[in-house]
């Protein structure tokens, strides 16, 4: 697992076990439909290794907040963060990710950028969508961008989202929220 592009493009990032990392192609694409990342924050649920995350920091984001439960994954993301020098925009939150949504919502935290890519086959991206979408965690020009299984559908509302594009990679599906 490696940075693609930006400042520190072709570092390679731990990767703890049993972690589905996203692919590179779909970080670039990913990437390449957002366009300029620079001064944005950043929001990357069920974090993994971060690299998500860690590709937006690389980028030029302003700041990125990482929701991992997982000690392991977490400790990963830490050591990845240490690696590229970037403590001071980085924030790892070792939480449910439900939890810690429910938190920034209790604080007024709010991105321009929420990526999440949550495990496959259990439903999750439906449910954690419907909060995302009755919660306001939110810039109003932001979007939220879901990584998901193929078989495993998401809605066209939720909330106050509204589905405006998919693009499917192999088995992923990434689909793209903004406010309605």
């Amino acid at each position: 697992m490696r940075i693609i592009t930006g400042q520190y493009r072709s570092r390679l990032l731990k990767t703890p076990k049993g972690i589905r990392p996203t692919e590179d192609r779909v970080r670039k694409a990913l990437f390449d439909i957002l366009g300029d990342v620079s001064g944005l924050t950043f929001l990357d649920l069920f974090a993994g290794s971060g690299s998500v995350g860690l590709e937006a920091l690389s980028q030029g984001a302003q700041e990125v907040v990482f929701v991992e439960n997982l000690r392991p994954a977490s400790l990963a993301i830490e050591e990845n963060i240490k690696a590229l020098g970037c403590q001071d925009q980085a924030r790892i939150i070792c939480q449910d990710a439900f939890r810690a949504v429910e938190n920034m919502v209790k604080n007024k935290q709010k991105f321009d950028l929420i990526f999440l890519d949550p495990p496959y086959y259990l439903g999750i991206a439906e449910k954690i969508l419907q909060t995302l979408g009755d919660c306001d965690i939110l810039h109003q020009s932001g979007y939220i961008i879901i990584q998901h299984f193929k078989k495993d559908p998401v809605a066209e509302k939720a909330g106050n989202l509204a589905l405006w594009r998919q693009e499917r990679y192999g088995d992923s599906v990434l689909s793209f929220y903004s406010k309605k």
